[in-house]
């Protein structure tokens, strides 16, 4: 059977069980077995961004909870037939998102039957991820852990784009930030932002983009201060695209970038044209493959 059918179908069926059975986990903590859970980085896409000491625990799992933003490749090759595959996707305002709580038990339920799981998120382990959730699941249920760190999204797209995050001349800092809910952020934010010798790295924010543009452009963000928007990075389908804010700001409501997308803007973005080494993909494929329907919400066949 092919592998990659089979990690679906059982991916599936596993995650059906768990949301429509009761779990006596109390019960599985009294037999005093306990697993173990690695919580690992994948990178930001390219399968050999991945550190080796993440492959040897995938090489044994029994068990992997993976993300969407996971080459689909890393997981075929590096785990064994036996291992069971579960696929928790997140995608923002997505209905088939998986709920951080059904990972927790997830995580919980495996490793009280003395399975050796690896949780594994794209990126790094820790950068913009609900890792505290599952560290606090795991410390209540005594279950023991390590952390592998990843490529975080910002090293390997700027990298992978010829960008270089704190270039001498050109910023002495960088600032990781979201946007996710751009209410939160003060007027008084906003023009710290434009005025900031930092590069600023905006991870989960293409939907909120334009406020993003308009609020720096009103406060008056120099011009020589770029934005790069840099869509599935480190995939063979990666696309950078530069503006100037101020010739960006009329045409954002028009645009939508494929998932993930990491926005830099500083005067470092200028660096992109001399040092880009990766061509910019031409197509419009998907490298990572859409969310995978939770299984409370299968229809019966």
């Amino acid at each position: 059977m092919n592998k990659t059918i089979k990690v679906l179908q059982l991916s599936i069926k596993s995650v059906d069980l768990l949301f429509n059975m009761k779990i006596d986990l109390k019960g599985l903590k009294m037999t005093g077995k306990r697993g173990l859970v690695i919580l690992a980085g994948a990178g930001p896409g390219d399968p050999e961004l991945i550190t080796l000491k993440a492959i040897r625990y995938l090489n044994k799992a029994d068990v992997v909870v993976v993300d969407r933003l996971v080459s689909a490749d890393l997981i075929t090759k590096n785990t064994r037939q036996k291992a069971l595959i579960i696929p928790v996707g997140k995608q923002a305002r997505k209905e088939e998102s998986t709920a951080q709580a059904d990972i927790d038990n997830l995580l919980v339920t495996y490793a009280l039957q003395n399975k050796l799981v690896v949780r594994l998120k794209g990126g790094d382990v820790s950068f913009f991820s609900n890792v505290l959730d599952e560290l606090k699941a795991l410390t209540e249920n005594e279950i023991p852990f390590e952390i592998i760190p990843g490529v975080t999204a910002a090293s390997g797209a700027s990298t992978y784009a010829g960008i270089p995050l704190t270039a001498r001349g050109y910023a002495a800092s960088v600032r990781f930030l979201t946007c996710y809910k751009p209410e939160e952020f003060k007027n008084s934010y906003w023009n710290e932002l434009a005025n900031t010798e930092d590069t600023l790295v905006f991870y989960m924010s293409s939907d909120s983009l334009p406020m993003v543009a308009e609020n720096l452009t009103n406060h008056r963000i120099a011009n020589d201060k770029l934005l790069a928007i840099i869509e599935q990075a480190t995939t063979p389908f990666q696309k950078v695209s530069i503006f100037n804010l101020y010739e960006y700001t009329p045409l954002a409501p028009q645009v939508i970038y494929k998932s993930p997308t990491l926005i830099i803007i500083g005067r470092v973005v200028g660096l992109h044209k001399q040092f880009q080494w990766k061509s910019d993909f031409e197509g419009t494929n998907d490298y990572f493959g859409p969310l995978v329907q939770r299984a409370d919400k299968q229809q019966p066949v």
